[in-house]
């Protein structure tokens, strides 16, 4: 990818709300070529499930359940299944679709992006790769889609540590400018994320738990050393910046932006947006 100066924000524990607005934010302003692309880091200041642009709040989530544990819940600007962010450090990355050597192709461009994410575990001793589908059965498998669960849920580029995945990223593009963003676990409480989903019956879920725990993995579940988010940020900025061959700067908002994040927000709390489908 062409050297380039992006943005770097590492703007710390918030709330659902002020997560999803920011990262609208950050879109606006590249489109408007206020910033020529953006890297954010960035934390939960409550759990919150945050599902997807298409997923079916009312069918899908147990909406009870989610209050009775006082966790927050929004959805998402991006595709993709639902995930809890708790013990983990969140990231989305912001650019132009016609950045140079940018595939069109989303499962391209997300290979791209998330040579980020590689370099970023590489940085924390973990030997990350990039699992590729190749017989025709494995790429099948990637239209099963088992549940309602983001690490759960297969893709073309999954990025995995001994075999298990590590990363759920989602990708959206609106009007010529790319957000992707997701997870970069530590933790997982397995429990707790699958008591938040509406399954048929008691034996599917524990069926879908069980696969879960074969198919992912958190940071602290495999790593010799016990890390905490602070150790992450500088191992994933430095990790997008190799791995996307970038310099960065920090940013800081203006009196501005922090006017338009306060009415793009609204958005983002509204049972409007959260319900739609």
């Amino acid at each position: 990818m062409t050297s380039n100066i992006w943005y770097y924000i590492a703007s710390g524990k918030n709330d659902a709300v002020h997560n999803m607005a920011l990262d609208e934010l950050l879109m606006e302003k590249v489109r408007a070529k206020e910033l020529p692309a953006a890297i954010r880091l960035y934390e939960w200041e409550t759990p919150t499930l945050s599902i997807g642009y298409f997923q079916k709040m009312r069918k899908e989530i147990d909406v009870a359940r989610v209050k009775e544990y006082g966790y927050e819940l929004v959805r998402r600007a991006t595709g993709g299944r639902g995930v809890l962010h708790d013990k983990e450090l969140t990231y989305s990355v912001v650019l132009p679709e016609d950045y140079p050597d940018m595939p069109e192709s989303v499962t391209e461009s997300y290979r791209i992006l998330s040579h980020g994410l590689l370099e970023g575990f590489r940085n924390l001793g973990l030997d990350a790769y990039f699992s590729i589908p190749r017989t025709k059965e494995e790429k099948k498998e990637l239209t099963n889609i088992r549940s309602s669960v983001c690490f759960d849920t297969p893709s073309w580029y999954e990025l995995v540590v001994e075999g298990r995945k590590i990363a759920g990223s989602a990708q959206t593009r609106q009007n010529g400018i790319i957000m992707q963003h997701g997870s970069i676990l530590l933790d997982v409480d397995i429990d707790h994320l699958f008591d938040m989903f509406t399954y048929t019956n008691e034996r599917f879920k524990n069926k879908m738990k069980e696969a879960f725990r074969e198919k992912a993995v958190a940071i602290n579940e495999i790593s010799s050393r016990h890390f905490t988010v602070h150790d992450l940020y500088p191992a994933f900025k430095e990790g997008f910046e190799k791995g996307l061959g970038i310099t960065t700067e920090p940013y800081e908002l203006t009196s501005d932006d922090e006017a338009r994040l306060e009415e793009i927000k609204k958005k983002y709390a509204s049972d409007e947006w959260n319900y739609r489908r």
